[in-house]
């Protein structure tokens, strides 16, 4: 077994925070037990957790210009988009200064003009007026007890459609259990209307939800997801597989 080395252990206002190292990846975490990010340090733009993984799938709907991320963790997505999406520019969204600061320091985000990071409520943010559409928003707002509520809420759903362009795409991560959620369902359908979803052998539940449907055939994503297979650095097709119709 690998020794494990603890990098940082610290709280904030909003809870502990510690980065451990297993001598391959570095580790995000806000509790015991917990995993928040992980990052492959010979390779920090391929994602590690299936969840993360299954969220590209928007790649096969949409090549997008313009991303927002809200709730960054170690920066893994942003990392990943940066690496994979040509001239992709990303905003990311993070409620906790030294959340992004050890993103920074200990997860090779990357820095550039393509990246802006903003140090904010989340929910405030997408509220607030944009300079720009986005081609995709990113929820994955997660803390020491799992998802934030705020991220099942009608207002916060329909805010981020608002955000979107005409073709845009919500991705969001929750939870198995979110799949009964009456009022998360009816906000999706109420703004979206080709809603797909992936569920995880790790039970996260994956939405992507389009303004406009998607009419590309299952053999034409597969081919898609194909292509895209080489640059992410992990096999999408995987994910495809387990996609079903809202």
């Amino acid at each position: 077994m690998p020794e494990i080395q603890t990098l940082y252990d610290n709280a904030d206002e909003f809870g502990p925070i510690t980065v451990t190292d297993d001598g391959q990846c570095r580790i995000l975490s806000f509790a015991a037990n917990d995993e928040q990010s992980c990052c492959l340090k010979a390779a920090p733009h391929v994602l590690q957790f299936e969840y993360t993984q299954a969220m590209l799938l928007v790649l096969l709907f949409q090549q997008p210009r313009r991303v927002l991320v809200l709730g960054l963790g170690g920066g893994s997505l942003v990392s990943a988009l940066h690496h994979c999406v040509p001239g992709v520019r990303i905003t990311a969204v993070e409620l906790r200064q030294s959340v992004i600061d050890l993103a920074y320091r200990y997860f090779q985000m990357p820095r550039g003009k393509r990246v802006q990071v903003v140090c904010g409520n989340a929910d405030a943010y997408v509220c607030a007026e944009q300079a720009h559409k986005q081609d995709v928003v990113f929820a994955d707002l997660y803390h020491s007890c799992g998802v934030d509520d705020v991220q099942l809420k009608a207002d916060f759903i329909a805010r981020c459609a608002a955000i979107l362009k005409q073709d845009g795409w919500l991705v969001l991560n929750c939870w198995n259990e979110h799949r009964e959620d009456a009022i998360l369902r009816k906000a999706l359908q109420a703004c979206f209307s080709d809603i797909r979803t992936v569920l995880t052998s790790s039970r996260n539940w994956v939405i992507l939800a389009g303004k406009t449907p998607s009419w590309h055939t299952n053999s034409e994503m597969k081919e898609t997801a194909f292509q895209l297979s080489s640059a992410l650095g992990f096999p999408l097709t995987r994910h495809l597989a387990r996609m079903r119709a809202f």
